[in-house]
């Protein structure tokens, strides 16, 4: 193993790298330097001290090097508080426009509630308690989704030597399914929120675009007027998951709002917010008085807004691949799963659509003494 090192362009600092070869990403930097020309004892004991962790670190890397295709791991590879090594693998792993990894990496953290937690101390139960932890706090599939991040780290550090044992092999990912179905709004709900007044105009004209556009609170508090060009919504907000764009065609109801919201921003610039709206809280607060001034008798949230969306271009016969394209999927799953019909609309309707023959020969079929009752 061979340590190299150059002189900076300021000509006042030795950089150091490992000498691996010559190819592109074989002169690793060790991040280590040292002072071409001391000026003082303090920059001489820095050349010291730098020196001999060098040599420490060229120790390290020949122990690495010697150790490929055996059994053992030096020591200095591994990190003794695991959330350090859960850390490091979210920064390694982590992808664009999905926060699952990170946020299992702070669940867990708050879950342990402190700084430091030793490869020893993760057991099964452990494991088990933390899957609880998520359960508790979290509906649908997101404990799901977090504590299945959770068990990729845990196979990582297996892998890793971490544990003779994964501890998380009999403690499977679990939903939490809701026991309260989201709501959603029908046609004539719609049009009775457009003609209801709202006390916040920007809170009313988001929240319809949003049900003319499947977006979620995240994406139209982020939508920028730039966004829309040509009655065209291009933008990659609403693909936080899959990070591919799509193009949406406003519908009329749309176009209105943005023309309106334009005319009001007369004077901001091009890359200014479409709307301004308050914090999500704050919105579903304003939300909830409007919807019952509309007279709609329903639990409604921002998020109904993206289930209602889907649900009214589904009974209008839109197929389940266009719905999920246009909610930002790459698959139909979340449409057949979530964002479609949990109750029907009107049961009255679906009931009188079963075979109706003539009451009155209903009675050819009972009893005499029945008929008169």
């Amino acid at each position: 193993m061979n340590i190299g090192s150059y002189v900076n362009r300021k000509g006042d600092k030795r950089i150091y790298y490992y000498d691996l070869g010559r190819e592109p990403g074989q002169r690793p930097s060790i991040g280590i330097f040292t002072y071409t020309k001391p000026k003082n004892q303090t920059e001489k004991n820095h050349n010291k001290q730098a020196k001999d962790l060098i040599e420490v670190k060229k120790s390290q890397s020949i122990i690495e090097q010697q150790s490929i295709g055996t059994a053992y791991i030096p020591p200095h590879k591994f990190k003794a508080n695991f959330l350090e090594y859960y850390e490091e693998y979210v920064k390694v792993n982590k992808r664009a426009g999905n926060r699952a990894l990170e946020n299992s990496y702070k669940q867990f953290k708050e879950f342990i509630g402190c700084d430091f937690i030793s490869p020893m101390d993760i057991t099964e139960n452990l494991c088990k308690r933390f899957r609880q932890h998520l359960l508790d706090k979290y509906d649908g599939e997101t404990p799901q989704g977090y504590y299945s991040r959770f068990k990729w780290v845990l196979n990582s550090a297996t892998s890793d030597k971490y544990f003779q044992v994964n501890p998380t092999t009999k403690v499977f990912a679990k939903p939490n399914p809701s026991s309260k179905l989201k709501e959603n709004l029908e046609v004539e709900e719609y049009l009775s929120l457009l003609g209801t007044p709202c006390l916040n105009e920007e809170v009313k004209a988001a929240f319809i675009f949003c049900c003319y556009n499947g977006l979620r609170w995240v994406d139209v508090n982020r939508l920028f007027d730039n966004d829309i060009k040509a009655e065209i919504l291009t933008t990659r907000i609403i693909q936080a998951k899959t990070g591919e764009p799509v193009t949406l065609t406003l519908h009329p109801i749309a176009q209105a709002i943005v023309r309106n919201q334009r005319r009001k921003r007369v004077n901001c610039r091009p890359n200014s917010r479409l709307f301004l709206i308050p914090s999500r809280n704050a919105c579903n607060k304003i939300l909830e008085k409007w919807v019952k001034d509309a007279g709609i008798d329903k639990h409604i949230t921002w998020s109904c807004a993206r289930l209602s969306f889907s649900i009214l271009l589904q009974d209008q016969n839109v197929d389940d691949a266009t719905v999920a394209y246009l909610l930002g999927h790459k698959t139909t799953k979340q449409v057949r799963k979530t964002y479609k019909r949990h109750r029907p609309k009107d049961q009255t309707a679906t009931i009188s659509k079963l075979p109706s023959p003539d009451i009155s020969q209903y009675f050819l079929y009972l009893p005499e003494g029945e008929k008169d009752e």
